[in-house]
């Protein structure tokens, strides 16, 4: 049953994540897409996109989303999907949650300790590598498009990204005006495109 499945997919993810939710990204994808087949790649992207959009943290987003769609996808009606979405949020949660509260006592008082500065001197580039394969996960036809295919839109989308990067980065530009300017860009570009 898939509402069992959810569960333990993002309790799985749950606990064995680390760095937040763009970390989390990879693992979801690979369980949801890869192992499970509940979403297609297209759609997991997409997914992604509504997810970065909306409040909240991209990671428990992700899930509600995925578990909205993967029971939609498995053939049930619209009040079981609401029934995943609330699996997978809660799924996604509980155990870290549990964690952390029987966890941060000892935290907080051995904060300095050489055993948890060097946990987290391990967990640092682990957090990276996660990062880096969400980015990459990404970074695909879906997204950007062909070069072959759609050369003008490839190149916007490169030129969007690029853009985007060096207006954060070395001009400190706001993230969110940013993104809205991104967002009205696709969107004049799409519509004279004709698409």
């Amino acid at each position: 049953m898939i509402f069992l499945k959810l569960f333990l997919v993002f309790s799985k993810i749950g606990i064995f994540n680390f760095g937040g939710g763009y970390a989390m990204l990879s693992l979801i994808q690979n369980e949801v897409v890869m192992k499970n087949h509940w979403l297609t790649n297209a759609e997991f992207t997409e997914i992604v996109a509504i997810s970065q959009s909306t409040p909240g943290p991209i990671g428990i987003n992700t899930a509600t989303y995925v578990g909205y769609t993967s029971v939609i996808n498995a053939g049930y009606n619209e009040w079981l999907a609401i029934v995943g979405a609330v699996i997978a949020s809660l799924s996604i949660i509980w155990l870290p949650f549990i964690l952390m509260i029987c966890i941060s006592r000892y935290l907080i008082k051995n904060k300095d300790s050489l055993a948890v500065k060097n946990m987290f001197k391990v967990l640092r580039p682990t957090i990276v590598g996660l990062i880096a394969a969400a980015t990459l996960m990404l970074m695909t036809e879906d997204n950007f498009g062909s070069f072959h295919a759609e050369r003008a839109r490839f190149c916007f989308s490169i030129a969007i990204l690029a853009s985007a990067f060096v207006a954060v980065r070395q001009y400190k530009a706001n993230p969110i005006k940013t993104l809205m300017a991104c967002g009205v860009c696709g969107v004049v570009f799409n519509y004279l495109l004709g698409s």
